[in-house]
């Protein structure tokens, strides 16, 4: 039986590593933030949860081969890098809808930036490994003839 190409090979496998490092982080502290003082900041603890459903969404895409999976990711990515740059900038000018901060304020500085820089090489990987990440499986029944 023909095996699906996987994005989970090589660099991929660090993508892989950092996305569930960030997804852990990004989980523990939403939860954290919503069960202890969600009045105190709704926005930014809400942001926090959205960002670690993005990282595990993410990783899982990575993760798992085929066409499908592939669109998830680029779609994930493109919108964690979306919501990088637009709350990192609103954490920059409004103070007020940031009294807390989220893993994506100030672009990731209290993770030394990485949540800036992780969806710049996720969307990187993708972009090398178009073609073989979206190849499909082959079933059994086409690779070999019944009796065989």
């Amino acid at each position: 039986m023909a095996t699906r190409s996987s994005l989970a090979t090589g660099i991929g496998r660090v993508l892989i590593a950092v996305y569930g490092i960030l997804a852990l982080a990004a989980t523990g502290r939403s939860v954290v933030q919503i069960i202890e003082k969600f009045s105190f900041a709704p926005f930014a603890y809400t942001v926090s949860a959205i960002a670690a459903v993005v990282y595990i969404v993410a990783m899982i895409a990575l993760i798992v081969p085929g066409r499908f999976w592939y669109r998830v990711a680029c779609v994930t990515i493109v919108f964690e890098m979306t919501g990088v740059l637009v709350i990192g900038t609103l954490s920059l000018f409004d103070r007020q809808l940031f009294p807390d901060d989220t893993i994506w304020s100030y672009y990731g500085m209290g993770y030394a930036f990485a949540p800036l820089v992780l969806p710049i090489a996720g969307l990187w990987w993708l972009r090398k490994h178009h073609r073989t990440a979206t190849v499909e499986p082959v079933s059994a029944s086409t690779t070999a003839p019944v009796g065989e």
